[in-house]
């Protein structure tokens, strides 16, 4: 399992009762959740990715179980990784989940490559 699958169907769960539209994209080894054709949250084994904003960052950083997003060698601002411990209570995911989805609409889509 490269990615914890529960994990997955609570997010899946959380977006369809909010009436999210997203779709699933198999990312860095992981599930990621892509809402506005944007990265919003990803699995990655049993951490879970946040993408919430630099403007959100220092606060989240500091709560428990949660750590800069360190995937390619460089912290990533605006990014974090929950510990999956701190995910047991639906209340917490909910917690992380909106935050993510409250920063979407103002995060920067990556530019798609051209294909050749």
């Amino acid at each position: 399992m490269a990615y914890n699958e529960q994990l997955a169907d609570r997010i899946d769960l959380y977006f369809r009762a909010q009436n999210v539209i997203f779709y699933e994209k198999k990312m860095f080894g992981g599930l990621c959740f892509m809402v506005n054709d944007k990265m919003c949250v990803g699995i990655i084994k049993n951490e879970l990715m946040v993408r919430i904003g630099e403007e959100n960052y220092p606060e989240a950083i500091s709560k428990k179980g949660s750590r800069e997003m360190n995937f390619t060698g460089r912290p990533m601002k605006g990014y974090v990784y929950l510990d999956d411990d701190v995910l047991d209570l639906d209340v917490d995911l909910e917690y992380w989940l909106q935050l993510a989805l409250d920063f979407n609409p103002i995060a920067k889509a990556t530019k798609k490559k051209l294909k050749k």
